[in-house]
């Protein structure tokens, strides 16, 4: 087995290096060795890709679709984008300059930031949040500035943004989670407004992480940055929630065509072009599956009320998730304020795995995040084990 000359002990890039594996990662990791244990770390979905998204993709392989497709997406599959973020947020994108497919929406991630980040450029990242940003903003020498919305209920004010930004000095850009991971909370359509004010009157580039926007429940709805700030805002998004095709690794990006040339020249020259088939099977599903979310939405809503409510009567507080399939709850107040101790004594002592809330930055110590994502079953469960075990330290 060979080993790094030890001249070349120097030669990694020292961004990289310096950077921590995933904590969330590692913590499923680590609860996954636990016999008969239920994970609710990752956010996963347990339901099935619809069948006749499945079907496209193998009537692309026996039709021998297996040549570079074009670098930005297929041209179909561009404009089958395009039509949805007309049908479902009235926003027009030009296919042909104004839309990427991406490997995924990480990969979308990575291609905004290595876009438009230089060095010392600061860019706001409201927290709790998935902790990746972070990574992927530091690998282009930008300074992700973390701001803590807890006090305001996990949403980041526009008075809170302003403030930040006085305080910061310089900054270029913000992003937003929006329906949120972890907290599950959903921004409305006059807080996006405010904050957009804010965003155009201080000139930042804003990207929205919109990745959960088909999965809001009750009376909520989705909205967009760029329904108010089309000209400055990067809209990232996929199909890996809401069609439960998070291993296809399909995602795509819009926004202007000034800002989209660069970002379809970096797309090209990470991954050249994503997998034929599975552009296939993404045009299937935005052509032809607007009843696919509607389904899968039915089942996470009914879940969250289920765990919520268990959860709420054993002690637990949460901002009312009212998107994505993520509870973000205060543990007990008889367990303190150590989340991971919490987390890893749930994990060991009752064999459910939460992931530790300070995992996702500032404003989540004393918190745990418990993905839904999981059959009704394994949530029954779940609940009775978590309660067991509350009721058994009381």
């Amino acid at each position: 087995m060979p080993h790094l000359a030890l001249e070349l002990n120097n030669c990694l890039n020292k961004r990289v290096s310096e950077l921590g594996p995933s904590k969330i990662r590692a913590f499923d990791q680590k609860v996954s060795s636990i016999p008969g244990i239920i994970k609710l770390t990752i956010g996963e979905p347990d339901l099935n890709t619809p069948d006749h998204i499945k079907q496209a993709a193998v009537d692309d392989i026996l039709a021998n679709d297996s040549h570079y497709a074009p670098q930005s997406g297929k041209t179909e599959l561009r404009q089958a984008v395009s039509s949805y973020l007309k049908r479902s947020l009235d926003l027009e994108y030009d296919p042909d300059k104004e839309i990427c497919i991406s490997v995924g929406a990480t990969g979308a991630l990575n291609d905004v930031f290595m876009s438009i980040l230089n060095p010392g450029d600061k860019i706001i990242v409201p927290t709790p949040v998935w902790a990746l940003y972070f990574q992927l903003i530091k690998i282009t020498g930008a300074i992700p500035i973390q701001v803590d919305t807890s006090k305001d209920g996990f949403i980041l004010t526009s008075q809170h943004l302003q403030r930040v930004i006085d305080e910061q000095g310089p900054v270029k850009a913000i992003i937003l989670t929006d329906p949120s991971n972890p907290t599950g909370r959903v921004y409305s359509k006059q807080q996006l407004h405010d904050l957009a004010q804010v965003i155009k009157e201080n000139n930042l580039i804003s990207i929205s992480d919109e990745i959960y926007g088909e999965l809001v429940y009750g009376s909520n709805k989705h909205h967009s940055l760029s329904q108010f700030i089309p000209d400055r805002n990067i809209l990232i998004s996929g199909l890996s929630k809401a069609y439960a095709m998070t291993g296809w690794r399909l995602g795509y990006i819009a926004g202007p065509s000034e800002i989209m040339k660069n970002i379809i020249k970096m797309n090209a020259f990470l991954v050249t072009s994503v997998t034929d088939n599975v552009q296939a099977a993404a045009i299937e599903a935005l052509n032809n599956g607007s009843n696919d979310p509607l389904e899968a939405r039915k089942v996470y809503e009914d879940r969250l009320q289920f765990m919520k409510a268990g959860l709420e009567k054993i002690g637990f507080e949460m901002s009312t998730p009212q998107g994505a399939f993520y509870i973000f709850a205060k543990i007990p107040d008889q367990f303190g304020n150590d989340d991971e101790k919490f987390a890893n004594e749930l994990a060991f002592h009752a064999r459910v795995g939460v992931t530790p809330g300070r995992y996702f930055g500032e404003g989540g110590q004393g918190y745990v995040r418990l993905s839904y994502a999981s059959s009704k079953e394994n949530l029954k469960e779940s609940l009775r084990r978590i309660t067991n075990f509350v009721e058994n330290l009381n």
